[in-house]
């Protein structure tokens, strides 16, 4: 039976540190902040990264260098016969095509880049199940069809507190802020695979929260086939405000009688566009061997 090494970067949340407890390699996420480079997990923590957030520091996100990653399968495969390399979504980075061009090229049969098009909590959700399989006695080309195969069986909804930096990337006009700020909007967007969309506009916080609770139930009843918590996980994410997010999930846990809510800081590749003080819910299939 191979030996199958599984690798993730922090965006599914998990740190470096964790990593080693669960058994897997984890990758620090790359920043730019005022023109030097930190590491998530490793010299770059949430809480100074809202505080450089919030100060006005130009901020950007980068990639592992093609360079470095090749180290790091060359390292790993002296120890294992396969790699199961799970990053994030490809429409959201270009880190899973470099990855996927890279692996083509020398890895072919050692290396299986996953793109399963997730991020955070549902990204997360593919590592534990990479690590299932695997200790399962699954193969890497195995682990990934599967994950693959499951990869839009997940779906999330993220209230935004402020409009101020979807602005300041660009990613709505100025006067859509301005107006939005104005009537204290709060919107939600949505995740369901690659792409990061528009879904509703809430007046106040917990007409936003409503939408998005009934917008998972809806998912799962529709999407996933029933609200049996043996067939789906249930996640939640957030930014910076740990105490507004736990109020959040003892209100998700009441709505869906028989889960537990995962719970973890939005990955910083996604704060750094929205802000602070977003609020996110989030599902995916449970697989079955």
């Amino acid at each position: 039976m191979s030996k199958v090494a599984i690798i993730t970067d922090t965006n599914s949340g998990i740190m470096p540190a964790d990593g080693e407890a669960l058994g897997i390699i984890v990758i620090p996420t790359p920043f730019m902040i005022d023109g030097v480079e930190y590491l998530e997990g490793v010299n770059l923590t949430q809480e100074w990264f809202f505080q450089k957030l919030a100060d006005g520091a130009d901020v950007s996100t980068s990639q592992p260098s093609p360079g470095n990653l090749l180290e790091l399968w060359d390292k790993v495969l002296k120890e294992y016969d396969e790699i199961v390399y799970i990053p994030l979504s490809s429409g959201l980075s270009s880190s899973c095509q470099t990855a996927t061009m890279l692996a083509s090229d020398d890895y072919e049969g050692k290396v299986f880049v996953v793109n399963n098009q997730r991020i955070s909590v549902t990204m997360r959700q593919s590592v534990l199940d990479a690590i299932m399989l695997r200790d399962a006695g699954m193969s890497g080309k195995e682990i990934k069809d599967k994950l693959e195969e499951v990869k839009f069986e997940s779906s999330i909804y993220i209230m935004l507190d402020t409009l101020y930096y979807l602005k300041k990337g660009g990613r709505i006009t100025p006067a859509a802020a301005a107006l939005g700020t104005l009537l204290k909007l709060k919107p939600v967007l949505q995740i369901q695979g690659e792409k990061l969309d528009a879904f509703a506009k809430a007046r106040t916080v917990n007409q936003g929260k409503n939408i998005m609770i009934n917008a998972m139930m809806s998912d799962i009843e529709n999407r996933f086939g029933g609200l049996d918590a043996k067939d789906v996980h249930l996640a939640g994410a957030y930014t910076y405000d740990l105490d507004k997010a736990n109020e959040f999930k003892s209100e998700v846990e009441a709505a869906f009688p028989g889960y537990e809510m995962h719970l973890d800081p939005l990955s910083l590749v996604v704060s750094c566009h929205i802000g602070p003080g977003a609020l996110a819910i989030a599902c995916s299939r449970k697989i079955h061997i």
